[in-house]
């Protein structure tokens, strides 16, 4: 069953922003290029780990030229608690040397650009276009998918898919913050394993709720 009712998905996004009006990620960055590295670094694991391994690394080297000097067994040093460090380390500097050589070391305001650079798929393309360049694009990651298909606004499987579906459905006015607000419904309430289905503000509504709980 997918939410229908056009009244009840704006409802439901209403909810979420007077909850919280201007969501924000939870990695923590200083700068574009900062927050790009962020976002690649968070494939397969947590904010919190990524803030832990780039809490010294960004203070050293918040530049494509400084990451670079810093090289690439240092870089593998500061990240190596993080899955998958020796290809995301390989890719950062793939990534710092595309950025100078091709865009005077600035991050592109392109989603098609970003997907060409070391690292970067769509979903972390879209997450950098929203949060540095108010893009109105919609990023899905695991949480993003899991609380999708839970609420019932699609029984897509796929991450490009669901990004489709979220993009006709949900109004556009609240394209650019639909991906945190997942994000922190599915990290904080809507969790993998026992979701707070009767402290959700969402319960109402959801197809999940209706099917396990009602």
């Amino acid at each position: 069953m997918c939410i229908s009712n056009q009244c009840d998905i704006l409802e439901i996004f209403k909810r979420f922003q007077m909850r919280n009006p201007n969501p924000k990620t939870e990695l923590i960055y200083y700068n574009a290029y900062t927050f790009c590295l962020a976002v690649l670094l968070s494939a397969q694991t947590t904010d919190k780990a990524v803030n832990k391994a780039t809490e010294e690394l960004f203070k050293i080297s918040n530049t494509p030229s400084k990451m670079i000097n810093l090289g690439i067994d240092a870089l593998k040093n500061h990240i190596k608690t993080l899955g998958l460090f020796n290809n995301k380390a390989k890719n950062i500097i793939l990534l710092s040397e595309k950025l100078i050589k091709e865009y005077d070391s600035e991050i592109p305001n392109s989603r098609d650009l970003l997907e060409t650079l070391p690292g970067i798929g769509r979903k972390s393309a879209n997450v950098i276009m929203s949060e540095l360049f108010d893009a109105e694009y919609i990023a899905v990651d695991t949480h993003v998918l899991r609380v999708s298909n839970r609420i019932g606004l699609t029984k897509s499987t796929t991450p490009l898919d669901v990004e489709k579906d979220l993009s006709e459905i949900v109004p556009k006015e609240f394209h650019k913050n639909t991906s945190n607000w997942l994000v922190l419904h599915g990290r904080y309430i809507c969790t993998a394993r026992n979701p707070k289905c009767h402290e959700c503000f969402l319960n109402d509504l959801c197809k999940y709720f209706f099917q396990c709980c009602g």
